[in-house]
């Protein structure tokens, strides 16, 4: 595979900073340009960042001396220096979507970790595991914006990557509907203990958005293309409630789940257990050699035992038994910034490098 330059906007937030470890030393891409608010622009990215820096690893020395450009305006600069990019923007969501789309009609496809264009039906919302095939809709999206290579590809929302991994591989049983209840750690807000000392010894029981996304993106993952965008499934039909728990790092799932033609348990650990993707096909250098690990043991998986194995790229699933309301209950684990936003985005990019869309 051939190397690719690429660009972080957004690179002093949490996430940005998980993509800076992530792409330091990645073997296909090489971090060419970061880009942040004006507040950071032409600053290195030492002095952006070393106050703030939330990762436990140290900033990446081959990017502490790398000045940052304006996200917003210097795009012309940014795109000069890159094949693609990677977004992770704290801006208003119109702001985001009217930012990314003026990479793309730069001629820079743009791979996001934002919920802006999640529902832009031309626009693929992929787990590379699950959906890969979505990716032929870039014809479509860049038909619309003009464009021979600039379009925008997106991942799914972190909370939902634990238990839509789970569930897929099991629609052909036809999954009648499911509930899920979400458990998620504070960086996904964003935050640390020490930057958010009210989460210690603490549950709050709301999150602004997420119950809405954890019970509609699936509908889209699960969607076909039709006529030049994605048609959202109109099942499975998913209730779901999302809390806020005093943990660092990984989001886990509560599901119950019934099925039109009901599996036998010893189907569904079947289809665990062999279930891959083209991640694991193509080799990807971040996709985990066995994408669902199911544990036998009535206690596991357990978060800090569990979220980092395979890079924070594996899913984890346990306790599944029958149910006296749903046919199944199960908990499933997953790394919120590795699998579930950074990780899985790059994840997304090094499939669709292998598939020629940023040729």
């Amino acid at each position: 595979m051939k190397k690719f330059n690429v660009g972080i906007i957004g690179a002093t937030g949490m996430v940005g900073q998980r993509f800076a470890l992530l792409l330091a030393d990645h073997p296909w891409f090489n971090v060419t340009a970061l880009a942040a608010s004006s507040r950071s622009s032409g600053k290195t990215y030492d002095e952006a960042v070393s106050e703030r820096w939330a990762m436990k690893s140290p900033i990446p020395e081959n990017l502490k001396d790398m000045v940052i450009y304006d996200a917003v305006n210097d795009i012309e600069s940014i795109v000069s220096k890159v094949d693609f990019v990677f977004c992770a923007v704290d801006m208003k969501k119109d702001e985001i979507k009217a930012l990314e789309e003026n990479y793309a009609k730069h001629e820079c496809p743009v791979i996001s970790n934002n919920s802006a264009h999640r529902h832009t039906p031309d626009v693929p919302m992929i787990i590379p595991e699950i959906n890969a095939e979505h990716a032929k809709i870039i014809e479509a999206q860049r038909k619309r914006l003009g464009t021979k290579k600039g379009f925008i590809a997106v991942k799914s929302n972190c909370s939902l990557q634990s238990y839509v991994p789970a569930l897929f591989p099991l629609d052909k049983f036809e999954i009648d509907k499911c509930l899920v209840t979400t458990y998620q750690a504070i960086s996904g807000a964003g935050k640390t203990f020490e930057r958010w000392p009210e989460m210690i010894d603490n549950v709050i029981p709301f999150i602004g958005g997420e119950e809405e996304k954890s019970e509609q993106e699936p509908l889209k993952i699960w969607g076909k293309i039709e006529g030049g965008e994605i048609v959202p499934s109109e099942r499975p039909k998913f209730t779901a409630q999302c809390l806020r728990v005093p943990v660092s790092d990984g989001h886990m799932a509560a599901v119950f789940v019934s099925f039109k033609n009901k599996p036998s348990k010893e189907e569904i650990l079947k289809i665990w257990k062999e279930y891959s993707g083209e991640p694991q096909k193509l080799e990807l250098p971040h996709a985990p050699k066995q994408f669902i690990y199911y544990y036998e043991e009535d206690n596991m998986p357990q978060t800090k035992l569990n979220r980092d194995l395979d890079g924070g790229m594996a899913i984890h699933v346990g306790r599944l038994r029958e149910d006296s309301q749903y046919d199944y209950k199960f908990v499933c684990l997953s790394h919120n910034t590795l699998r579930g936003a950074a990780g899985g985005a790059v994840l997304l990019a090094e499939l669709l490098c292998a598939k020629g869309y940023m040729d």
